[in-house]
């Protein structure tokens, strides 16, 4: 089993235009539409069986049509698909909308503080990471980007500590484009991170490296879709010089104990 524990689709009408401007934001080209048609296509010619799917809340007022827009997906296809829920810190009703993602059978939130514009360890967060932490609810942060102070993994850090029973998913081995900072702060295996939009960008030795601080027990595969394909990412996850337990682990285990698909 292979599970893309990090994929970002949106409705049709919209998907093309948001593809393009997440491309723009990392001054990458995006060769993918971002609809759930294409993942599923992508998923199927890779051999990827489950996707873990998610979306942003740029504004507050996204939370609800997002949350509905992932529940709908997954309901379409119960058996490719796991969903987390949009929150933003600007929201009015945290606990209710919490509440109402679990109902919707989502599996955890995906946070954004480079496009949410809002720094991981500002107080007005925190009301998410309570209302997360007491329901057992997996956190996605994007972590790490040079150009912006909002998702520094020190900020993140500092919320791993502040709240010890939360538990966090770091994106991008915590650090897109910080990887050197994320290595020095994560050496307690207390946070899972997943090593999308990573490896296009160092050796499979440096992402070796990463693995094993981390722990090969916490980190999950994922493509970032529409940033990248399975296949793509398969064929460079697969020159790391890892073991098979390793690979299994980080291929679907992980994930799957994360998620409750055991």
């Amino acid at each position: 089993m292979i599970i893309d524990a990090h994929a970002h689709i949106f409705p049709e009408k919209i998907a093309a235009k948001a593809a393009v401007g997440i491309g723009d934001f990392y001054n990458i080209p995006m060769d993918n539409d971002g609809t759930l048609a294409t993942l599923l296509k992508m998923s199927d010619e890779a051999g990827v069986d489950i996707c873990l799917v998610q979306s942003v809340a740029t504004v507050p007022h996204q939370v609800e049509s997002i949350n509905n827009f992932i529940a709908e997906s997954v309901k379409q296809y119960p058996d490719r698909l796991v969903g987390f829920g949009a929150l933003h810190p600007d929201y009015e009703d945290i606990e209710g909308e919490t509440d109402r993602i679990v109902s919707l059978g989502l599996k955890g939130i995906k946070l954004h503080p480079d496009f949410q514009k809002f720094l991981i360890d500002d107080e007005k967060v925190f009301p998410i990471y309570e209302a997360a932490q007491k329901r057992g609810l997996p956190v996605l942060f994007h972590v790490g980007d040079f150009r912006y102070e909002y998702s520094d993994p020190e900020r993140l850090y500092k919320i791993s500590q502040l709240f010890p029973e939360l538990i966090i998913i770091g994106a991008h081995f915590a650090g897109w484009s910080q990887w050197d900072k994320a290595e020095k702060l994560f050496t307690d295996g207390r946070i899972y991170v997943d090593l999308s939009s990573s490896l296009y960008d160092m050796t499979p030795e440096r992402a070796a490296e990463l693995i094993h601080v981390f722990g090969a027990d916490k980190v999950m595969f994922g493509t970032d879709y529409p940033m990248w394909t399975a296949k793509e990412e398969l064929q460079r996850f697969a020159a790391i010089p890892l073991t098979d337990e390793e690979r299994e682990l980080i291929l679907h285990k992980n994930a799957a104990r994360l998620l409750g698909l055991e």
